[in-house]
């Protein structure tokens, strides 16, 4: 089976959605990139519709389509009946039109197969005297095989409305003498899949999606507004419109007078279907008919959607397509026809068990040795930091995806830079205190850490930082300075914050390299591309910091190209100009 789920990796952007999402944990992380493994998955779309840069995709198939439609063999449409719920009322009876005009032979609802599934699950968890879940959703099949394979004995052995369908009109052509091809057509990925299944081999030709449709639709010019109304090829039975409902199956079947009798269960979705599922283990005594919906609130919510309308608008519009048909009770043929299947119990996930000892040594490398220090946060995608480090010993997971540790990782060599640095680092808020900085800094002026607090002023001269606040244009300010009182002469780079109403200076200790004043403009050029360098070191491994917590590094590329300019735009200016270009230029600064 080709894979039928899969990430554009030039979309996918390192946010951990699809994993946190994935019901199953199909979702393989390797160098920053997710992608789905077919082994895993079930093909339930939910990466699909969840994944925030629509990086998630499934695979188109309508080219298989029209190569049906140029063979030999007459071409039919199974349409699920879930269509009324997303289109436009007055676009119903112009969609068999549509679909014609394609060059189908044959247009019929999927209904009348939901109808004899339907049917034929009643008749079977009536006779079985144990606890059944249907089988209607392939998403639920898939789910129970690969990852529930104790259950797959509960599983009723009834194919779904989509392969009934395709066997009631291979049996109608062939009564005909005629051989048929068949297209569903309908709001489901896990329809793909189940259409490739090798017990349903030559049922089901090919599986599309509504959206799949729209998209040839529009690639062939097709408008629906240019079409005359028209109906289906074959009526189907009213009730079996309802089918992709939370209880479809329990109405079509017309078990619902009695509901409690049957001790039927309808849910959607992966809590409320594994809910469900603990049932059948928590009261055995009790035999229940569970009919699960992977996607929530039914098949009017699949991933193959694509409509305007919410889920409730959608369930209205499917009410009243039901209600507004004409009433049929069920077909005139099709009861023949067995409708059974069996489901593998051969191709459960194999769990690695892995050693306390080994999962030890994945969290130590986290800090999460310490059952303690283990936050459960989930940024990750996993439910708790154990479950995270057996991914990642499977091979489905990175240490870096645990966010607590990477911020801790960044904060750790931050601070190292922010100590170590040669470089006086100073950080005022817009009131000119001093809120922070480092050794360098404290040498550099002859203070200790009791200035915190203080107003710059109580060092040097404010006036740079002043001007600095001042100008609503600049962000950033050089200037070369002689502070005589502590006998160094810097080159300071002085930049503004504005979001955080901080502003940042960094000093360079250029006094060896200077005799005297008169040597400052000669040996400008070299002190500014020795700051610059050191700045743009500085500025590179903050905007790595923000790139490990996933934030914006834009400030930081502004701020170097910003640098940059100013260097060159101070090479070419006269070196008695005070400002020029909109940047502050200082030739020497001399403080008291």
């Amino acid at each position: 089976m080709d894979s039928i789920i899969f990430t554009n990796k030039a979309q996918c952007q390192d946010c951990n959605r699809c994993v946190r999402k994935c019901p199953v944990k199909a979702i393989k992380v390797e160098n920053a990139q997710a992608s789905v493994d077919a082994n895993k998955c079930i093909h339930c779309g939910t990466c699909i519709r969840e994944c925030p840069q629509q990086a998630k995709h499934y695979r188109r198939d309508v080219y298989k389509a029209k190569e049906l439609l140029t063979g030999e063999s007459k071409v039919a449409v199974s349409f699920a009946p879930s269509f009324a719920g997303i289109y436009d009322k007055w676009q119903w009876h112009r969609l068999p039109s549509a679909l014609r005009k394609l060059g189908f032979d044959y247009i019929a609802e999927t209904s009348t197969g939901a109808f004899f599934s339907a049917k034929a699950t009643k008749e079977e968890y009536v006779n079985s005297k144990s606890s059944q879940i249907a089988t209607a959703c392939p998403a639920i099949v898939s789910y129970i095989e690969k990852y529930k394979p104790e259950k797959v004995s509960n599983l009723v052995k009834i194919v779904s409305p989509m392969i009934a369908h395709a066997k009631y009109l291979k049996e109608l052509f062939a009564t005909k003498g005629e051989e048929v091809k068949v297209v569903f057509i309908g709001p489901c990925t896990a329809k793909k899949a189940e259409a490739e299944r090798e017990e349903f081999a030559g049922l089901v030709d090919v599986a599309l999606t509504f959206q799949e449709l729209d998209e040839w639709l529009i690639d062939e010019g097709i408008k629906y507004e240019e079409l005359e109304e028209s109906n289906f090829d074959e009526k189907a039975p009213d009730i079996a419109k309802l089918f992709p409902l939370m209880g479809g199956l329990i109405k079509t079947a017309e078990m619902d007078a009695d509901i409690h009798s049957y001790n039927i269960i309808n849910v959607s979705g992966i809590n409320e279907i594994t809910e469900a599922f603990d049932l059948i283990d928590s009261t055995p005594d009790t035999d229940f008919l569970i009919d699960p919906l992977f996607c929530s609130q039914g098949c009017l919510n699949g991933p193959g959607i694509d409509t305007k309308y919410n889920i409730f608008e959608r369930r209205r519009h499917l009410l009243q397509y039901k209600n507004d048909a004409e009433s049929i009770d069920c077909p005139t043929s099709g009861y023949d026809i067995d409708y059974r299947t069996e489901f593998n119990t051969e191709i459960g996930i194999n769990t690695n068990k892995f050693t306390e000892a080994e999962i030890a040594q994945v969290l130590s490398k986290t800090g999460e040795a310490d059952h303690t220090k283990r936050l459960n946060c989930g940024a990750c995608g996993y439910d708790s930091c154990r479950e995270k480090a057996i991914a990642v010993l499977e091979g489905m997971a990175e240490t870096e995806m645990c966010l607590p540790y990477v911020r801790r990782i960044a904060e750790s060599r931050k601070n190292k830079l922010f100590e170590t640095t040669p470089n006086g680092v100073v950080i005022l808020d817009y009131r000119y205190n001093i809120i922070n900085m480092n050794p360098a800094f404290r040498k550099f002026f002859i203070c200790s850490q009791s200035i915190v607090g203080k107003p710059i002023s109580y060092l040097m001269d404010p006036e740079p930082f002043v001007k600095l606040v001042a100008d609503e244009t600049d962000q950033v300010m050089e200037l070369t300075v002689k502070h005589d009182n502590y006998n160094v002469v810097c080159h300071q780079i002085l930049y503004k914050l504005p979001e955080e109403s901080l502003i940042v200076g960094i000093f360079v200790n250029i006094t060896k390299n200077v005799a005297d004043n008169t040597q400052l403009t000669e040996l400008r050029e070299k002190t500014i591309s020795q700051a610059q360098e050191l700045l743009n070191h500085q500025i590179d491994m903050a905007q790595n910091f923000a790139k490990l917590l996933g934030e914006t590094a834009a400030r930081g590329e502004a701020l170097v190209d910003n640098l940059m300019k100013m260097s060159q735009d101070q090479n070419s200016n006269d070196n008695n100009s005070n400002r020029k270009n909109g940047n502050w230029l200082w030739d020497i600064y001399t403080t008291k």
